[in-house]
């Protein structure tokens, strides 16, 4: 895996893709400290593929059902017409 600050990562963003198109993985730094990486995308990989690994990444949790009937945020009904009447 290559690592690149992010001036030289600007700087050499053709080599970087370059690596990338290559099937290579780069590591972005700042200060020292990784931040970023860059990777070619998986082919083939199905929607529900990619949220499950997500998740078991930690990145993405599992969504929760409502506990009970949602109901209007809005303090005094017709706000929004009031924002929009607001902006002209």
């Amino acid at each position: 895996m290559t690592a690149y600050s992010t001036y030289e990562a600007k700087a050499r963003f053709s080599e970087v893709l370059r690596k990338v198109r290559a099937g290579q993985r780069v590591v972005i730094t700042y200060r020292g400290t990784e931040i970023a990486e860059i990777g070619p995308i998986r082919p083939g990989a199905s929607l529900g593929e990619s949220v499950g690994k997500l998740e078991e990444e930690g990145v993405l949790s599992a969504r929760r059902r409502p506990t009970g009937p949602l109901r209007s945020l809005a303090k005094k009904p017709g706000a929004l017409a009031r924002f929009l009447d607001s902006r002209e």
